[in-house]
């Protein structure tokens, strides 16, 4: 699949996501204030086609500590979606300036943590990965093939805050990719899905 072939399967509108989308029963709050935050969805050529780049967090950070992620993090003030996705991406794997193209944008995704996240799916160029050192451990990519296919997918659950919570997982090699990254994923999954029929 090509990066226009994909970018033509998401040009259909698309709700949001959110880390509750498999737990029915959780309330939250109407009134509730979210942080805003954008994840760049990097797609680069690889053998057999398109691949995403991800990132394993460091096993030393405070929130989500060796979890599987896009690059990304909290806006700067005025930033775009866009803008806070690239310069993350730069931070976190050295991802050079002007490599990226962006497509577009994907629906946001609510985390438990609170944040309004704006996944920003970008074709970028072939690099050398330099991760942060405090931040990543590891940089590797996937094929885009096999996220795309929904039976890759799982629904699994652990205790949260007391709480049993459900959530999407897509375990790839010696990777376990889940929580928000998987929903991220799963969303577009399901869009090429639906194009496909």
């Amino acid at each position: 699949m090509t990066p226009e072939a994909l970018l033509a399967a998401l040009d259909r509108p698309a709700p949001p996501s959110s880390d509750f989308d498999l737990n029915p029963d959780v309330v939250l709050p109407g009134r509730r204030v979210l942080r805003d935050a954008a994840v760049l969805v990097p797609l680069l050529e690889g053998d057999g086609g398109l691949r995403v780049l991800l990132t394993k967090r460091s096993s030393r950070l405070r929130h989500h500590p060796g979890q599987i992620a896009f690059p990304g993090g909290k806006h700067e003030p005025g930033e775009t979606p866009e803008a806070a996705a690239l310069r993350e991406a730069a931070e976190e794997v050295g991802l050079p300036a002007g490599a990226a193209r962006i497509l577009t944008r994907l629906p946001a995704h609510e985390t438990v943590t609170g944040f309004a996240v704006t996944p920003v799916l970008a074709h970028v160029a072939r690099f050398d990965p330099v991760p942060e050192p405090g931040e990543v451990d590891e940089v590797f990519d996937v094929p885009l093939a096999h996220l795309l296919d929904r039976g890759a997918y799982v629904v699994e659950r652990r205790r949260w805050r007391g709480e049993w919570r459900r959530y999407y997982a897509v375990p790839y090699g010696p990777y376990y990719i889940w929580g928000a990254t998987a929903r991220i994923l799963r969303g577009m999954a399901e869009r090429v899905d639906a194009d496909r029929g």
